[in-house]
């Protein structure tokens, strides 16, 4: 059975290669990703955020010219959740698009938050890029 997914976007004014790299540097998770946490520090070569989860491990997909910012996220549980997330470019602009994935079990609240943590997040990133 398929798993269902929302894909949540926004639009940044901002070069596509500009919101890539600040994006997918794990130091600046804390400033645009309240999902994953205020806090990020590299441990043993892994990238390790204080998340409202608890302590979670983050791996951003090897650096590429697509604009592609797949990332997994290891749960204190030791759960790993796959996030497809992605800059495309829009002339001098850019759009993200992140997939938001169920996990199994999740209730249909439980699926709403989640997506609305991520429109949130994704409105953070926006502002934090447009102003600097």
């Amino acid at each position: 059975m398929a798993v269902e997914s929302r894909h949540i976007s926004i639009a940044i004014d901002r070069p596509a290669g500009e919101v890539y790299d600040y994006a997918r540097n794990a130091a600046n998770v804390p400033a645009w990703a309240a999902g994953l946490g205020g806090s990020i520090e590299h441990v043993d070569g892994q990238w390790v955020a204080e998340s409202p989860m608890g302590r979670v491990v983050v791996a951003f997909a090897p650096a590429n010219e697509f604009g592609v910012l797949d990332h997994r996220v290891t749960l204190p549980s030791g759960e790993i959740v796959d996030n497809p997330m992605r800059v495309i470019a829009d002339r001098d602009g850019c759009e993200v698009v992140f997939t938001v994935r169920r996990r199994p079990g999740m209730t249909d609240g439980d699926f709403d938050g989640d997506c609305a943590a991520v429109r949130a997040d994704l409105g953070t990133l926006k502002r934090v890029l447009e102003s600097g």
